[in-house]
Formats: C-alpha cells, sequence, structure tokens
C-alpha cells in the first residue's frame, strides 16, 4: 500500500484513531509528571487510592463477579482501612449494590480525556477485565485497559492487569499493549496468556481468575426462581448458556452512526453511542447454524433422558442468543437473563445444574466450586484453556465446527453418563485456582510495596487462605469434598 494510503486508512480507522488519542494524553501525563505537576500521591496514615478499569455496569455478571472478589482480596490484603477503590462502570445503575462502600464513577464511551482526568487522581490502576488484551471482543476495550495502565505508569505509580488474559491482536493494538503496558505487572489466569506477554517485552506472573471465591444467594433462592419457572425440583437441570459468536468484535463506526441517527439504519447491530456488533449475511447464517446445532443436540438428547433445560444469558446481550434457542428446542425452556437476575441470583440458579453446556467462560468458573459437570462450544481460547487445566479437553467443542449437532449429542451423553466422575474431577480442579489466586495475592503486594515499602499490609501468613478473601461456606465445604 502506497504511504499516503496507508495513512488516510489509519486516518480513517475509529480504533487507530483512539489510540493515537490515547497516546497522545498518555504522553501528556508523562510531561505534566516531568514538570512536577503530579497527580495524587500516597502518605502514610492515609488509605491507598485504587482505580479498577474493567467492564462493569452491563450487566455481564462474569466481569461482575471478577470485580466484586478483587474488591474482597484487595481489602483483606491490605485491611479495609487502608484501601480506597474506585471502580468505572458503564452504566453506575446496573451495578448498583454490587460493591459496598466503593466509589463507582461512569466510564463514556469516549473515554480518552475521562482517564486523563480520573487516574491522576488516584495511586494506581488496576486493570481488571478477563479478556484484557485481544481483539475478539473490541479493540476499544483493551485500548482503554492498557490505557489506564499506561496513564498510571506515564505518573510512576502502581499498574497492575490483574488476572488477565492476553490473544490475538489486531497490529495496532499488539503495538499500542506492547508500548503502554511494557511498565506494569500483569498477572495472567493462564499459561498462553504468558506467553503472548512475553513476546510483547511485558512483565508478567502467573494467577487465576478471581471469581472462584465468588458467594452467590443461598441455594434455597436458586430453587425457588427454577420451581417458579416450572422446574419440579427432582429432574436433572441441563443448563444452556449461548452467546452470538459472530457479530465480534465490536468497532467504532462513524458513518454507521450518522445513518442510525438519520435513518434508524443498522439499529440491529448497534451496540452503544458509535459502537457497532460486526454483522453480514455471513454472520448472521453462521449464527442460525450455531443455535441450530446446539438445539438439534439437545432435542436428540431429550428423547432418551428426561431433562429440564433452561437457557442463561450470564450477560444481558445474551437474550437474542437464548431466545433464538428457545424457539427452537421442542418445548421450550425457560431463561435466566442477566438484564432480569443480578449475579447473586444467576450465580445460584446455575450451581443447581446436573449438566452444563456453554460458551460463557464464567458460567463454567462460578458453577465449578458446586461440582456441576461443564462442557463448552467455545469462541474463543479461554474455555479451552479452562478444560485443559480441568484436564477435560473432550469436553471442548468449537462453534464452527461442522459436525457441532453430533458431536455435542456424544458431549451430552458423556456429561450424563460420568456425572459423579466429571463432578469429582471439576471439584478437584479448584483449590489449585484458589492457590493461583493466592499467589496473586501476594504478587500484588509485592508490586504495592515497590512503590510504598511503608504501607500496612494486613494479610499475613504462609497459608493460602491469608491471602484469599475469607470463604464462603460452600466453598470450604467444596474444598473438603476434593480433599
Amino acid at each position: 500500500m502506497h504511504p499516503l494510503l496507508r495513512t488516510l486508512s489509519h486516518a480513517l480507522d475509529p480504533d487507530r484513531a483512539l489510540q493515537t488519542t490515547m497516546t497522545g494524553l498518555i504522553e501528556a501525563t508523562a510531561m505534566r509528571r516531568a514538570l512536577a505537576f503530579d497527580g495524587e500521591r500516597w502518605t502514610p496514615g492515609n488509605p491507598l487510592k485504587l482505580l479498577l478499569a474493567g467492564y462493569v455496569g452491563t450487566r455481564n455478571t462474569g466481569a461482575d463477579v471478577r470485580v466484586a472478589e478483587m474488591i474482597r482480596q484487595f481489602r483483606h490484603i491490605l485491611g479495609r482501612e487502608n484501601a480506597a477503590i474506585t471502580v468505572m462502570s458503564v452504566d453506575p445503575s446496573l451495578s448498583a449494590g454490587y460493591f459496598p462502600g466503593v466509589r463507582q464513577v461512569t466510564l463514556p464511551s469516549v473515554f480518552p480525556h475521562f482517564l486523563y482526568t480520573e487516574c491522576p487522581k488516584h495511586h494506581g490502576v488496576i486493570s481488571c477485565e478477563g479478556s484484557m488484551f485481544k481483539s475478539k471482543f473490541a479493540d476499544a476495550l483493551s485500548t482503554m485497559m492498557a490505557g489506564s495502565l499506561g496513564m498510571a505508569s506515564a505518573e510512576g505509580k502502581i499498574a497492575i492487569g490483574y488476572g488477565a488474559e492476553a490473544g490475538a491482536m489486531s497490529s495496532s493494538l499488539r503495538a499500542f499493549v506492547a508500548r503502554h503496558a511494557r511498565d506494569a505487572l500483569v498477572i495472567c489466569r493462564n499459561e498462553p496468556s504468558r506467553e503472548v506477554l512475553e513476546g510483547l517485552g511485558i512483565r508478567h506472573a502467573s494467577g487465576a481468575d478471581t471469581a472462584w471465591t465468588f458467594d452467590p444467594a443461598p441455594p434455597a433462592r436458586g430453587e425457588e426462581l427454577l420451581r417458579s419457572a416450572g422446574w419440579d425440583g427432582h429432574k436433572r437441570i441441563l443448563a444452556i448458556c449461548p452467546v452470538n459468536p459472530f457479530w465480534w468484535p465490536v468497532k467504532p463506526d462513524l458513518v454507521k452512526a450518522a445513518a442510525l441517527h438519520l435513518t434508524g439504519q443498522h439499529r440491529d447491530a448497534h451496540y452503544k453511542s458509535v459502537y457497532f456488533h460486526h454483522q453480514s449475511t455471513e454472520s448472521r447464517e453462521k449464527n442460525a447454524a450455531y443455535l441450530d446445532a446446539i438445539a438439534g443436540a439437545v432435542n436428540d438428547f431429550q428423547k432418551d433422558h428426561d431433562v429440564f433445560p433452561i437457557l442463561v444469558g450470564m450477560e444481558a446481550l445474551d437474550r437474542p442468543a437464548c431466545a433464538g434457542l428457545q424457539e427452537r428446542l421442542v418445548g421450550g425452556a425457560p431463561l435466566f437473563i442477566s438484564d432480569e437476575h443480578d449475579m447473586f441470583d444467576l450465580v445460584s440458579v446455575i450451581r443447581h445444574a446436573r449438566m452444563m453446556v456453554s460458551s460463557r467462560y464464567h458460567a463454567m468458573v462460578t458453577s465449578m466450586p458446586a461440582g456441576v459437570p461443564s462442557a463448552g462450544v467455545t469462541i474463543d481460547e479461554r474455555i479451552t484453556n479452562l478444560l485443559a487445566e480441568r484436564h477435560h479437553p473432550d469436553l471442548g467443542l468449537t462453534v464452527e465446527d461442522p459436525e457441532l449437532r453430533e458431536r455435542l449429542l456424544g458431549v451430552l451423553h458423556t456429561l450424563h453418563d460420568d456425572e459423579e466422575r466429571i463432578r469429582t474431577e471439576t471439584l478437584a480442579a479448584v483449590p489449585a485456582q484458589l492457590a493461583r489466586m493466592a499467589d496473586m495475592g501476594r504478587e500484588f503486594v509485592h508490586e504495592v510495596r515497590r512503590f510504598h515499602p511503608d504501607l500496612p499490609i494486613a494479610a499475613e501468613g504462609t497459608d493460602d487462605e491469608a491471602w484469599l478473601p475469607p470463604l464462603p461456606a460452600s466453598l470450604l465445604t467444596t474444598l473438603e469434598e476434593a480433599a
């Protein structure tokens, strides 16, 4: 491509423009520091102010659970009085009540100036979205998290990616992350992510997801919701957690935004603000084939086994996928969607399942402490990595598998026939994740102490539980069963 055309192409690419704007503001932040116009600085006797940058406030159950447990862990390690935590939220009304005692600030869709003004008010930034550095879902989200870390690093402050995953990135995002996260510490939830960061020259450490310690609503609440949806209290519950795998990534598109405003075009692909889901005839056909395959496998399975299927939307965006699957199932199935059920109730519901088929990573993670036998129909590497760690790679399928219906039917029979074995092996995988989460807490303290050696630390001792948030009784029972 001619250099002039390349320059014009980059100028018309909103993701690149966003990254360029973010880079300029990070450089301005570094200049501000060089001129001694620093932001907030920690002094002994005062709490450490931490800003959590992530995807909270969209009723994405996994994202909200992750952040809730990070907050509990940080408060436990530092001492509640020593940690003043602020969470960015896309819509604080949708995350209200999730993080008691935590300040929530609205993250605007166009965020560079917000980060430029908000990050300096804190002593450090914690990027907290699981899919932290990858282009599968939205370059803008990864730009926000890497940009937040870059802002903190430009001021010589704490910059940590917590429980992160890194994967395939566009060339511009890869360059942006390599440049602006190079002085951060990124604690990863699996080894493949560490390999990606190693290639970018970014400091990294081993960790885990933070959802493992989540305490949902009591089992009686989940049972109440299930009975109100028609469950008899006895049938095996089959939880199915679909997504639309083919309308990602979300990208900013000013032309579509203008058409939407003027004529109403592209409404079905609109995400929010100037952001739109990917949509084409091919993507719609692939999504229909994915739903047809899952429904076909479940319908065939139900000819031999009397189960109670439920359709679970772990994010509000999953409602169309759940509705599309519902109309394809013989006899239908009740919907449990996060736009109507908060994270406490939704996880309580899925922990009653005896079988699960999920395209949502956190549906599997949050059900594993209850021993729910689960299989994945995966959109990317997250579920594949989880099943590999659980020693169940045979329970992983891909959304574009041309033989998905037949293979999923076989997996459903395996979940049914080998329920006790899979349940036992699932429970056995949880203690290792908790140990890694404890290690992540230790790494967090080491990094914080690198900046503030005099900061008081409440956690002490060598036992893993000393570095984890207080464990709920249900999880302690799981640990006893797994011992």
